[in-house]
């Protein structure tokens, strides 16, 4: 559903919110380190945050990234929306053409209806959670490394 680029741009923005001061840079070097992420797939990913306005970047030797949004503001959504944008379950399994989830379905798809409504939910689902929640999540979770 999503992608592997979403994937690793929720877990580096998730690195990102739980430094103690975030308007300070977190290089791109620790983040790939801490996380195992290769790195110039990494940098490609978080460029396109910053270019969402999702994540402030700057060069040089004490450049890194940190979160322009509040993380009690940012949402899983926000940053899935930066990413994959919201076409999650848009290609029809049974038609294989794209689906128009702001209709009912017209009998073409077996499953659409059904699909409408778990995209309804998914979407309710990612934004009902900040990245502060999940920072907060992780950081009591001895299983995760944050």
């Amino acid at each position: 559903m999503l992608s592997a680029t979403c994937k690793y741009g929720i877990r580096a923005v998730i690195f990102i919110a739980s430094k103690s001061d975030q308007k300070i840079n977190t290089g791109l070097k620790e983040i790939t380190e801490k996380l195992n992420i290769p790195q110039p797939y990494l940098a490609k990913i978080l460029q396109i945050l910053a270019r969402k306005k999702i994540l402030h970047s700057s060069k040089g030797p004490h450049g890194g990234f940190y979160l322009m949004i509040p993380a009690s503001k940012l949402t899983l959504m926000d940053v899935i929306d930066a990413i994959d944008g919201r076409n999650f379950f848009d290609s029809c399994y049974v038609t294989g053409e794209r689906c128009n989830f702001d209709n009912p379905d017209n009998g073409l798809c077996v499953l659409h209806n059904d699909l409408r409504q778990e995209k309804v939910r998914l979407e309710k689902f990612f934004s009902s959670k900040t990245i502060e929640s999940l920072v907060r999540q992780a950081e009591g979770n001895t299983a995760i490394t944050i």
